[in-house]
């Protein structure tokens, strides 16, 4: 894949495999081209060239509002959620991913998004007791701490029943604490949902704890694939974070 910003190349022919039920971790300096992979799986971004296959299919054949129902999740590194809605209703709102109903429909609470809403009630309720949400179910999110907050977007995320998450950056803003909360978090998804799972995180000691395989990418460049080991002791890789390998 590539990716180009008029003259900017933000990508640069990077390829990787991603194996069923792994998880992956993508590092790199700012600036590497992180986010912009991310973008361009979940069809934020156009890229100028090559391809993305989900499943042996191509992503360009599906349009950017069925990426969710195709099976690819996601995670913002900004928190984008409905702040004076409740945990319950905020995590309902990616199980709309996998309805019927259309906008109008919604608007006006016909029988028929109510029924929806009923059948996706159950696992909602799974995901509220995954994520150990249950005493602030029925609280606006606005009232929670950030942490909380993160566990609220993934639930949501989660909703929408995806093969594949992609998690931007989960662990920022979250305290020593609540990142080792989070791994063991991840790690019970994984198990229970068999999802996998792509991670964008700057916090090196959770991606290297919890990925099956790394990449590491620097200037739009892909300078190592492999496992947290291998990458760890990559020259390049020690060069891009260091700027030397001594």
């Amino acid at each position: 894949m590539t990716v180009r910003f008029g003259g900017i190349t933000a990508l640069d022919g990077v390829s990787f495999d991603v194996a069923t039920g792994h998880v992956v971790g993508f590092i790199g300096p700012n600036g590497a081209g992180k986010t912009t992979m991310f973008n361009c799986l979940s069809r934020l971004y156009a890229f100028s060239e090559g391809s993305v296959r989900f499943e042996g299919r191509s992503l360009l054949e599906t349009p950017v509002h069925g990426i969710a129902a195709l099976g690819i999740g996601r995670t913002f590194q900004n928190l984008a959620l409905f702040r004076t809605m409740s945990v319950r209703q905020n995590i309902m709102v990616g199980g709309h991913a996998r309805t019927h109903s259309g906008f109008v429909a919604n608007a006006l609470r016909l029988p028929a998004v109510r029924r929806e809403e009923d059948r996706l009630g159950p696992q909602v309720d799974r995901l509220i007791d995954l994520l150990d949400l249950g005493p602030f179910a029925e609280l606006p999110v606005m009232d929670l701490s950030f942490g909380t907050q993160k566990r609220v977007e993934l639930g949501r995320a989660l909703a929408s029943q995806p093969k594949l998450l992609l998690l931007d950056e989960p662990a920022g803003g979250l305290n020593h604490e609540e990142v080792e909360t989070l791994m063991d978090l991840l790690r019970r998804i994984r198990a229970e949902l068999g999802l996998t799972m792509l991670l964008v995180e700057h916090h090196m000691n959770m991606v290297m704890r919890i990925s099956d395989r790394v990449v590491a990418l620097d200037f739009g460049k892909k300078i190592a694939d492999g496992t947290p080991a291998e990458v760890q002791g990559n020259a390049d890789v020690i060069r891009a974070y260091l700027g030397t390998t001594e």
